[in-house]
């Protein structure tokens, strides 16, 4: 064979694991399990969400956890600052559902350079129930919201979680950021978790409070900058297994800029880069520019001219994720093709990035990112504002 053949060969290769991953991926989210013994049992919960700012959505998300369809929970809010302006819609709640159901919690512990792990100390020593969950405040939770988490608790379990689904995008920048959230990073995480590689997602934590308690607290996660790539080391470490739940909870999305989207990619990039070195080099293989660029090199020899190598790729690749898309509920339009065609033309750029930034911007602080662990804010604290602060500690 000569180098186009092999070319080509790589391509058709390449192209034939993505469709495997993605298949992988629909069955993993289209399993439908029997109920765990925990899901049957119902223990009492208690839910903590770090809050910081208002967002569009913010009164629909921080409602919806407070209806949830489950015999016996608690809902406890944590707010670093006293005057942000999300107090006056938590405090609204607390009237509204009752302060027996609901709390909210002022001032964070300095555990850690990350903030939202700071603000939920507080929170998670004040549960009063040995089940706990760790959840975002965009998170949109369904009316089974705890059942769910719980269907997905077995024996080996340490710790079950859910990746974000980005659901109603307002603009193309978000759509942008459904294509990141979905097809690409939940694809390939729910892919992994079918695998036997399942990996923390600090969106929701469904965590029982007497093992992390017995594994040094909720400040071991202060152990890694992102508290989910943390929570991964500190289960496997145990013995135990992270699980994701059957399927994502929806993260409304709204308006959002191009230029903010890349930028939390370039971060979240960077965080997976210092804490998962030997899984996050090989992502550059993830994306469709590798086997386009080998199918622009070889159509010549096969009788085609580059760009139908090119396109060939990409529509066999964009279809794939289409129809998981479609197959599962998240997010499609008519512009979804040029979504992903946008989201894997700025991704080598994300990828490399990571390899040689040494800050990135948290919520309008430069934050120093290293890979020996000492990682700081600086000391310059970002006003608060609905402008530039997102409800749940990051951006």
């Amino acid at each position: 064979m000569n180098a186009a053949q092999w070319a080509g060969l790589i391509a058709a290769l390449m192209v034939a694991a993505n469709l495997l991953c993605l298949a992988i991926a629909f069955m993993r989210l289209r399993r439908r399990s029997a109920p765990s013994r925990l899901q049957k049992l119902a223990p009492p919960v208690t839910v903590v969400r770090p809050v910081r700012g208002i967002e569009t959505f913010s009164r629909e998300t921080l409602t919806s956890g407070l209806e949830l369809d489950y015999p016996q929970y608690e809902t406890i809010f944590c707010v670093a600052d006293g005057h942000d302006p999300i107090v006056p819609l938590i405090e609204e709640l607390i009237d509204t559902y009752g302060a027996d159901r609901v709390r909210l919690i002022v001032g964070d512990v300095a555990v850690s350079a990350n903030p939202k792990l700071n603000n939920c100390v507080k929170g998670w020593e004040a549960a009063r129930h040995d089940w706990v969950v760790l959840a975002d405040s965009n998170v949109l939770m369904p009316k089974d919201y705890i059942q769910r988490l719980m269907a997905s608790w077995r024996e080996d379990t340490g710790l079950v979680c859910s990746t974000p689904a980005g659901s109603r995008p307002g603009c193309f920048g978000a759509e942008v950021e459904c294509a990141f959230l979905n097809t690409f990073q939940a694809r390939w995480q729910y892919a992994a978790e079918a695998l036997g590689f399942g990996f923390a997602q600090g969106k929701s934590m469904l965590w029982n409070k007497p093992f992390l308690d017995a594994n040094g607290g909720i400040a071991a996660l202060a152990a890694e900058i992102a508290e989910d790539a943390a929570a991964t080391k500190l289960v496997r470490k145990a013995g135990k297994h992270v699980h994701l739940v059957g399927q994502p909870f929806e993260q409304p999305l709204g308006p959002r800029h191009l230029r903010d989207v890349v930028q939390r990619q370039f971060r979240w990039a960077r965080l997976r880069r210092v804490t998962f070195l030997p899984f996050f080099a090989p992502e550059i293989l993830v994306g469709p520019l590798v086997p386009a660029l080998l199918a622009a090199f070889a159509a010549p020899a096969f009788g085609f001219s580059a760009w139908q190598g090119v396109l060939a790729v990409l529509a066999i690749w964009y279809a794939g994720e289409i129809v998981l898309a479609k197959g599962v509920g998240w997010f499609v339009n008519w512009r979804t093709p040029l979504a992903y065609l946008a989201r894997d033309l700025a991704f080598p750029g994300i990828w490399a990035y990571a390899f040689v930034a040494r800050e990135v911007s948290w919520r309008g602080n430069a934050m120093k990112i290293k890979a020996d662990g000492e990682d700081e804010l600086n000391q310059a604290a970002p006003a608060l504002s609905a402008v530039n602060m997102r409800s749940d500690g990051t951006p």
